[in-house]
């Protein structure tokens, strides 16, 4: 069942999310609907975790334009090129 939902957002937000909805073919509740979603099971992923990997979750801080792709590529790149 479909209930309405009433927000007090900033109306730039609101804009730009709409943009965002209209560009990729879904509606601004179905963007917030599948939001909640996600992080509503969130907290159901991590039952099935182990104590010790939910322990550790969070405990590296990592500068925010770190990029993983690119860090595994030059420790692989640094592998192979040491097997040579």
């Amino acid at each position: 069942m479909k209930v309405k939902l009433t927000l007090t957002i900033e109306e730039k937000v609101i804009d730009a999310a709409k943009q965002y909805a209209h560009s990729n073919g879904k509606s601004l509740s179905d963007i917030v609907e599948n939001y909640l979603k996600s992080i509503s099971s969130s907290e159901k992923k991590n039952e099935n975790l182990s104590p010790k990997i939910v322990k550790l979750m969070g405990v590296i801080n990592l500068p925010k334009d770190f990029n993983y792709k690119e860090e595994l590529g030059m420790i692989l790149s640094k592998k192979v090129l040491n097997r040579s």
